[in-house]
């Protein structure tokens, strides 16, 4: 996980058998409420596989972007903007931005 005051970078949170070592939801999800109750958006910048946006309070922008790949310009330009949006509404507002591993886009 990386982070910075306001933006967190983390691998794909995960359920079943991939939680044992990606993310569990759960986990992420207890995290997120725990330490940032009602100031987080979750960026699933993963267009291979999503989940429930229920475990965030539906609080889940996604992106599809394809692993080893670079993202169309349309598409960064629209993440930005909602990430701007999102930061600016109140200065407690965080991310946490994700795809497949954690590093790749």
């Amino acid at each position: 996980v990386f982070s910075t005051d306001r933006i967190i970078a983390m691998s794909f949170p995960s359920s079943g058998r991939q939680s044992f070592y990606r993310n569990p939801i759960k986990e992420v999800a207890r995290f997120l409420d725990t330490k940032h109750k009602d100031h987080y958006k979750v960026y699933n910048l993963c267009s291979e596989k999503g989940y429930d946006p229920k475990y965030f309070h539906y609080r889940v922008e996604r992106i599809f972007i394809d692993d080893h790949n670079v993202p169309a310009l349309e598409d960064m330009l629209k993440f930005t903007a909602s990430v701007r949006e999102w930061m600016s509404q109140d200065e407690k507002n965080i991310v946490a931005i994700h795809c497949k591993g954690g590093k790749g886009r």
